[in-house]
């Protein structure tokens, strides 16, 4: 049967490719970027193209140093864990192994956090499989940072993909951004991880329609207007996200519990709530697989481990990583979420703002070039 699933433009642009283009940058020989001396990648966590245009008019600096065409396509699932691997490998999922916010763990038959089962499940930093590019450059020689929140410092996610480069924290916003350019002016040849989580967190919790949201993209808008007025000529910045958002109401979560035929031979669920693996009971795969194209095709993509897998969606697999990924993969192309209400917690039920889907709400984020690369 036909999938039909979301094509990217042929010259789109992929989230992997941003930082090894900046690197290249450094030298002279970016296809993407024009020469700097020191280089800065802002992730704006949670900030897809779309929503920035939906409220272009509260960031008018953002908006008013990008066009249309500056954007790039982040990975599959768009959600955090795998799309800042991505972005700090330059690698697939399927290599690096960080398939979604949670994942099974085949060896030990547990679905695990891939954000923070580094510290809470004892994930080795061996299961993130990629060698981060910041480790890579400074055991060349070049000067690499990270400026992030304190509590980031040290986390096993950290260490599993942005090993190698100096960590300095700060809580204030402001202060991170002014950070991260004192030290592009005073380490010709830099690297530098600059990350804000803010919006992210306010989506979760309001929606990203919300006021607040829209309160938090004023700031980062002007955080970053400053930032550029205070850079270096030579220094370049790009300005990009891990995902987009769409605003989910309570109303439109499915709530999957006993009894119900969805739930029907699956051993364990992965994933998040708009992109679901689903890990099979031995030979129940075929079964799970027809019983979620029956109900839920009209509005999800619905499809086998093997037709993920064929068509690219995690780019190249490597074998080791293939049994990570759910035996049936649920993708919302409607504006729903998947919900296990047979969990205790009840809190991720509340969240509004979601992600983790291939729509282009979810998947299309900015590529914003200044300084330098402008």
């Amino acid at each position: 049967m036909s999938l039909s699933l979301p094509v990217d433009p042929p010259r789109a642009r992929s989230l992997t490719g941003v930082v090894p283009q900046m690197i290249a940058a450094l030298s002279g020989g970016s296809d993407w970027f024009a020469p700097a001396t020191s280089a800065i990648v802002l992730l704006v966590d949670g900030l897809g193209a779309q929503n920035l245009a939906a409220r272009a008019g509260h960031a008018r600096f953002l908006s008013g140093a990008s066009s249309k065409k500056d954007t790039a396509r982040t990975v599959f699932p768009s959600t955090t864990a795998t799309a800042l691997t991505g972005l700090l490998t330059g690698a697939p999922a399927g290599r690096h192994g960080i398939l979604g916010y949670r994942a099974l763990v085949p060896e030990r038959d547990e679905v695990i956090n891939q954000l923070r089962g580094w510290d809470t499940d004892g994930l080795p930093i061996s299961w993130q499989r990629a060698q981060p590019l910041l480790e890579r450059e400074a055991g060349a020689g070049r000067p690499c940072f990270i400026v992030s929140k304190p509590e980031y410092a040290g986390t096993g996610f950290t260490a599993a993909t942005m090993r190698g480069a100096e960590f300095h924290g700060a809580a204030d916003l402001a202060d991170r951004f002014g950070l991260a350019a004192h030290l592009s002016a005073q380490h010709p040849g830099s690297l530098i991880y600059l990350y804000a989580n803010e919006l992210d967190a306010i989506g979760h919790k309001h929606g990203w329609e919300s006021e607040r949201w829209t309160h938090a993209l004023e700031r980062i808008d002007g955080a970053v207007r400053t930032l550029a007025g205070a850079l270096p000529a030579d220094v370049g910045v790009v300005v990009t996200a891990d995902h987009g958002m769409v605003d989910v109401p309570r109303h439109r979560q499915l709530l999957l519990t006993d009894g119900d035929e969805l739930v029907d031979g699956v051993r364990h669920i992965g994933g998040e709530p708009r992109m679901l693996h689903l890990y099979a009971e031995d030979g129940q795969a075929a079964a799970v697989l027809a019983a979620w194209r029956a109900a839920e095709s009209g509005r999800s993509w619905v499809l086998s481990r093997d037709e993920a897998i064929s068509a690219g969606l995690f780019g190249d697999v490597d074998a080791a990583v293939a049994p990570r990924i759910g035996d049936v993969l649920v993708a919302a192309r409607a504006g729903i979420a998947y919900y296990d209400d047979r969990l205790t917690d009840k809190a991720p039920q509340k969240m509004v703002g979601q992600h983790g889907s291939l729509t282009n709400e979810e998947r299309v984020v900015p590529l914003i070039r200044l300084g330098a690369f402008a």
